[in-house]
């Protein structure tokens, strides 16, 4: 599925606010007759207030129809799950126009969408043009009103690579861990004043991307010099030099074959209980 974040107030369900699984939920939770009402969906990264996502990943468990549906316009196969081509365009509209489910598949045996994945990829856009955005990117694309160095970006990234406790770039949960594999994190200028960074680690803690290209950002303007990052991270004290959420954009989640599915979530759970 996609959305734009900009007017949620993240992914999950909160009482009172708009979020994208609520959105979903609503959406799901409207069958034809005959059919029963899916149970709370699994995403495989939850995003933050104002975070997009180009391809998120959700599933959820839902009971096989007794006997045909009554409704003409829905057909189940042999298994007695729906057409989902036909449910697709049956969510999409009844979803809000800034969210769209894109696919939808019966999921391999084992799968998982949170604990199956083995990585996640987030893109976040920066514009460093004198006059700030372009007014049709204002949304997704972050206005820094100082020319950065790509190369100075670039160098800072690549020194906080690798398996480490994030707890200076992360929202610290109790009992929750900060150690990630922090497996890609490198800079483009893709235009005259466009620049992408591209981020993917097995998972991310809360704000830790933010945090991370905040961080880097004032290495990339001059302000600070290429080693202060990772002395940040050293130190293991929170950084407050977090970028602002419209400029980030959830892009690809990693799966193994099928045949390692759940494989893979059992190890993912087991790390996760051990951490």
């Amino acid at each position: 599925m996609a959305y734009d974040g900009t007017d949620f107030s993240g992914w999950a369900r909160q009482p009172g606010r708009r979020t994208v699984q609520g959105s979903l939920e609503e959406a799901l939770a409207t069958q034809p007759p005959g059919a029963s009402a899916p149970r709370s969906v699994v995403v495989a990264g939850r995003t933050d207030a104002g975070v997009h996502a180009a391809r998120q990943v959700v599933h959820v468990d839902v009971e096989p129809y007794e006997g045909q549906p009554t409704s003409r316009r829905l057909t189940v196969d042999e298994r007695g799950l729906p057409d989902l081509d036909r449910m697709r365009h049956r969510w999409n509209r009844l979803l809000p126009p800034d969210v769209r489910v894109l696919a939808a598949a019966t999921a391999p045996d084992g799968f998982d969408a949170r604990f199956s994945a083995v990585r996640r990829h987030y893109r976040y856009q920066v514009s460093d043009a004198p006059w700030g955005v372009d007014p049709l990117r204002r949304k997704d694309t972050l206005a820094w009103h100082r020319p950065l160095d790509v190369d100075a970006l670039q160098e800072a990234s690549q020194a906080l690579l690798g398996l480490q406790d994030f707890a200076a770039y992360c929202k610290q949960r109790e009992g929750a861990t900060t150690v990630r594999e922090l497996q890609r994190f490198t800079w483009r200028r893709v235009g005259t004043y466009d620049v992408h960074a591209e981020v993917s680690a097995d998972a991310f803690c809360h704000s830790m991307v933010r945090s991370l290209v905040g961080a880097v950002l004032m290495v990339g303007d001059g302000r600070r010099d290429v080693e202060w990052p990772h002395r940040v991270l050293d130190s293991r004290e929170r950084a407050s030099s977090v970028a602002p959420a419209h400029g980030l954009t959830l892009v690809a989640i990693d799966y193994p074959p099928d045949d390692q599915l759940a494989a893979r979530a059992t190890q993912t759970r087991t790390v996760r209980d051990a951490l």
